[in-house]
């Protein structure tokens, strides 16, 4: 399968192809070009430098939706093993946008949840391009639960643009169960985990992500909106996306300084789709250390940091009015 470029990776496509061309040459004809294609090799690299020490938020959100990166089933395979998926939120029926079940991380016991896209046209239909409905986050719950009972930690793996947000979605209410999932994450007394894998859009995100510690990998973002959605509210125009992307502060750098974040996830360089393997194991180096930390933590400790984390996070400016006066003071309040 021919690799795929991201718009501004263009430039290393005739670099790439020059060094094909000369590697043919030099092999078919039996010439020596090693000091050409090494100085071709250290352009190359030289580029790749450029280009990717210095992504904007824009570019970065195209990396989160690349189509090689790797998504739940991919880090499942590498860093888990014994995984049972469970199916079902025992009201509708299954939604293959969402998957979840026990596994084992390192020897020991762990549920497993996340949200999931496909490769091509089919499996993406039969994932619903990683939309989930609200059946997913009712099963999502659901394993959580049972995850709880049985004194497992939870890690969750998030990758969607949002939830589904058509009319079949609204008849079986989607925000409530996305509500739900918010209340009832907050209950839990084990560990819980989040890690935003590529792309953290809005409630489709936070529905499995009420963590203890919510880590992103280097080139994935988080949102309350996609760029776009974005766009076409405040400049009417999609086309204002890598406008609305800067605005956001959605990228892993940002959360993290905003405390949104506890983590960032090192990726390959250049992104998690040239090397899954690679991506998958500085991941579950990751994983391994944090949950090291809060298997330490009582359920009832775990259930008020969650608690406290989220309470901590924003601030908004309250104007309140002074007594017998026109006047008013603004007070600062933090969150």
């Amino acid at each position: 399968m021919a690799e795929i470029y991201l718009e501004f990776e263009k430039p290393l496509v005739e670099l790439r192809k020059k060094l094909q061309e000369l590697q043919e040459l030099s092999e078919n004809n039996k010439v020596d070009l090693s000091l050409e294609i090494e100085s071709l090799t250290g352009r190359i690299n030289e580029t790749m430098k450029e280009i990717y020490s210095s992504l904007t938020p824009w570019q970065r959100v195209q990396l989160a939706r690349h189509p090689e990166r790797p998504y739940t089933l991919d880090y499942i395979e590498h860093i888990f093993t014994n995984f049972i998926e469970l199916a079902g939120d025992r009201r509708f029926r299954d939604d293959k946008a969402i998957i979840g079940g026990f596994a084992k991380f390192q020897g020991k016991p762990i549920m497993v949840i996340g949200t999931q896209k496909g490769r091509d046209m089919k499996s993406n239909l039969y994932r619903n391009f990683g939309w989930p409905s609200p059946e997913g986050y009712r099963k999502a719950m659901r394993l959580m639960q049972l995850a709880d009972k049985a004194g497992v930690p939870i890690v969750t793996f998030i990758d969607t643009p949002g939830a589904f947000p058509g009319i079949a979605s609204e008849e079986r209410h989607i925000a409530e169960a996305i509500a739900v999932n918010l209340r009832d994450m907050f209950a839990l007394r084990v560990p819980v985990i989040s890690i935003v894998i590529g792309e953290g859009g809005s409630g489709g995100a936070i529905g499995i992500g009420v963590g203890n510690r919510i880590l992103i990998m280097e080139n994935a973002y988080y949102s309350v909106i996609t760029p776009e959605g974005c766009a076409a509210i405040l400049w009417k125009d999609r086309k204002f996306a890598p406008q609305a992307a800067d605005a956001l502060q959605l990228t892993a750098e940002k959360l993290l300084e905003l405390g949104i974040a506890d983590g960032i996830i090192p990726e390959p360089f250049g992104g998690a789709q040239r090397d899954h393997a690679e991506a998958a194991k500085l991941l579950g180096e990751a994983l391994s250390k944090q949950l090291a930390e809060l298997r330490k933590l009582s359920g009832n400790k775990l259930r008020e940091q969650r608690y406290d984390k989220f309470r901590a996070m924003g601030k908004f400016t309250e104007v309140l009015p002074v007594q017998n006066s026109e006047e008013t003071t603004e007070k600062e309040v933090s969150e």
